[in-house]
């Protein structure tokens, strides 16, 4: 045995200055002196190494396992010489032998030195994993430590962190020694030991700005609902307030701009627009668009897009400069949009209404008046006059239930006519019957896939829903899924049968 107080002193001094338990240190000096005794005494030998946590005495033993028939000397005793050293012996037990304390070769020394220089590392890895892996959505502060290719490494104090080239703010530049504040958006155990991923141009780099800097957001009295960012340019956050006696965005605003100012020189005079958020879809659209002023909004929940009209004179402003404000706007709500003119949209809707009026009038055989009342009914297709409850056709002004029947009468006839036309047309084009089995295909549509080239169950199958919906038109995304599926389906059945 070898007493070395001096052992537990370099372990508390080892263990304050890399920020890792002394019992690590200490673990690892144990294996270092074990490998040192492997070294000098066979690595064959099962030999193991203690220090006293208490004086620092070390001691060094080799084990060997109790068994019936010895296959290795070395790790091994018989059950008869061990029950000669100790009676209670028994299978499975260890009997240890006190070996003589080592004498550190320089060789042997070097070896300690990497093994405990090894351990203490890992150890010191797994410290900065364990404390920086639920600080994700943090902001940090830190120090340049060096800028290599436009990636910059940033020293935490603890740790160092990497703030890659593209999640900089745009012309944004840092010297060695320039203090940073980042968004901490990643961090991953790596082989070569924890790496912390840095962001100054994530979204929520400026949900949190706004958190340190608006008390409210702070505690949770007003909400950040949504942001989207074009970094270094411009901005726009969507806020919600809990408490009805405070405006949200009056307070991210802050008395004459100061607080959304700190925000904006954080961020190299990014400009930020706060937006009242809204549960309404098309109330948060219209507030998202702003500063531009929106006349109407069309929604389509089923595709998630909607259609703003503006003022002729509000175009250019809801676009933005390069298409930014709607670019951001739809960032921010989640929904697609589409803007047009007043004028735009007045243009549009008398073309559909022509082309309407003349379906209805080549169709149904009638004059420009009944064409008109059908369309200004809203009636949008042959499918809708002929489906319609007959009551509700003959509730039209001018009409009576004749003129109702007569029109279903005649819609129906050239409906049927017109899809035995198609499907003369679609076998024409060598379109599969199989094909024409498919839910929610109808005549027309069968004809568009032939003219596409999509003959077959397979052509279909191997389609994509949205690329479905662009061939034939008229589905919703859903009923395209189910129609590929159920043309996906004999591949199945084929792997059964197999």
């Amino acid at each position: 045995m070898q007493t070395r107080v001096e052992l537990l002193q370099i372990a508390d001094g080892v263990a304050r200055e890399k920020g890792i338990d002394r019992e690590e240190v200490l673990i690892a000096m144990e294996q270092a002196i074990q490998k040192a005794g492997r070294s000098k005494y066979g690595i064959e030998h099962d030999i193991r190494a203690e220090i006293d946590r208490g004086n620092g005495e070390i001691s060094l033993r080799r084990f060997r396992e109790v068994v019936a028939a010895v296959d290795n000397d070395a790790t091994q005793i018989s059950l008869e010489e061990a029950q000669v050293r100790n009676p209670e012996a028994e299978e499975g037990d260890f009997i240890t032998d006190l070996l003589p304390p080592i004498e550190f070769g320089r060789i042997a020394a070097q070896t300690a030195k990497q093994v405990i220089v090894q351990r203490v590392r890992d150890a010191e890895r797994d410290r900065q994993f364990k404390e920086f892996k639920d600080r994700v959505g943090e902001i940090i502060n830190g120090l340049v430590k060096r800028v290599e290719f436009g990636n910059v490494t940033i020293d935490l104090g603890r740790a160092e962190a990497v703030l890659r080239r593209d999640e900089l703010l745009p012309r944004e530049t840092f010297r060695p020694g320039d203090r940073v504040r980042a968004y901490i958006y990643d961090v991953r155990r790596e082989q070569r030991g924890p790496q912390i991923f840095l962001s100054r141009s994530h979204p929520q780099f400026m949900a949190k700005l706004f958190s340190q800097e608006v008390p409210e957001v702070y505690d949770g009295i007003i909400e950040i609902r949504a942001v989207a960012r074009d970094p270094g340019s411009r901005a726009k956050i969507a806020v919600l307030s809990n408490d009805s006696s405070i405006d949200p965005v009056g307070a991210c605003v802050g008395m004459r701009g100061s607080r959304v100012q700190a925000v904006v020189g954080e961020l190299q005079g990014e400009k930020i627009d706060i937006i009242p958020y809204s549960v309404d879809p098309a109330t948060f659209v219209v507030n998202a668009l702003a500063p531009a002023e929106v006349a109407k909004v069309v929604l389509d929940e089923a595709t998630k897009r909607i259609e703003v009209i503006v003022p002729d004179d509000q175009l250019s402003l809801a676009i933005g400069r390069r298409g930014q404000n709607v670019r951001l706007a739809a960032m921010l709500t989640g929904w697609d949009i589409d803007i047009m003119t007043e004028k735009e949209e007045s243009e549009r809707r008398n073309e559909e209404v022509r082309a309407r009026s003349e379906l209805f009038i080549e169709a149904l055989d009638v004059d420009e008046l009944i064409a008109h009342l059908l369309v200004g009914e809203g009636f949008t297709s042959l499918e809708e006059v002929a489906e319609v409850e007959t009551d509700e056709l003959a509730g039209i002004e001018g009409f009576d239930e004749d003129v109702a029947a007569e029109l279903q009468n005649r819609a129906r006839v050239y409906l049927e006519q017109r899809d035995v036309a198609d499907t003369e047309k679609r076998i024409a084009l060598g379109v599969e019957d199989a094909i024409a089995a498919l839910p929610h295909l109808k005549s027309r549509m069968l004809v568009k896939l032939g003219e596409k080239g999509a003959k077959t169950l397979d052509d279909v199958a191997d389609l994509a829903a949205d690329e479905l919906i662009e061939i034939v038109g008229e589905l919703t995304e859903e009923e395209a899924n189910e129609t590929i599926m159920a043309a996906r389906a004999h591949w199945f059945e084929g792997g059964e049968q197999a």
